[in-house]
């Protein structure tokens, strides 16, 4: 699993926890639709730090919230170089 794919994946899991549409998250983040649906569609391949950040913003928590979480550790996530 690449690192995108694990930030699609949490993006999606807090969406449903806080009962929140990606729209919604759009706007609180400041990341364009198109921007977001290459994330969450898997057409992104180098998710950044700053986006990363966005999207914790988006969702009103600090980024080692949004990375606390066990996809983030799976020995299986490709990072790439």
């Amino acid at each position: 699993m690449t690192v995108n794919d694990a930030v699609a994946k949490r993006i999606s899991k807090l969406l449903r926890e806080k009962n929140m549409s990606q729209y919604r998250l759009e706007q609180e983040s400041g990341i364009q639709h198109g921007s977001m649906q290459c994330i969450m569609n898997g057409r992104n391949k180098t998710v950044t730090l700053s986006t990363v950040i966005m999207i914790a913003r988006g969702f009103n928590m600090p980024l080692t919230e949004f990375l606390d979480d066990e996809i983030f550790s799976s020995e299986d996530l490709e990072v790439e170089q």
